[in-house]
């Protein structure tokens, strides 16, 4: 009976091993992902910040896209005009040849 007691005590030494052993992955597990997410948080609001930035120079860029537009079509409106013009010298000097 004292040896079966034994062998129980062993057993349950061994498991209680094991499990400390379990437990201290398990918070080192939990360190990392403390860690991680961290980190995680960190370059998010890095993120927001750059995003932050970026919101008023894209309203100037568009603005200045939006004004660059307006001059190249008024720039093709003179063209056309211009052609269609260089088009009737060209079908007046034709008719008088």
């Amino acid at each position: 009976m004292d040896k079966e007691i034994l062998e129980l005590l062993k057993e349950m030494q061994k498991d209680i091993k094991d499990l400390k052993v379990g437990q201290g992955r398990l918070e080192e597990g939990q360190h990392r992902l403390e860690t991680g997410q961290s980190k995680l948080e960190e370059g998010q609001q890095k993120i927001r910040m750059l995003l932050e930035e970026l919101e008023p120079k894209n309203a100037n860029r568009h603005l200045e896209l939006k004004e660059s537009i307006k001059e190249l079509r008024k720039d093709v409106n003179n063209v056309e005009i211009i052609t269609s013009s260089n088009w009737n010298d060209i079908a007046k000097l034709k008719s008088i040849k």
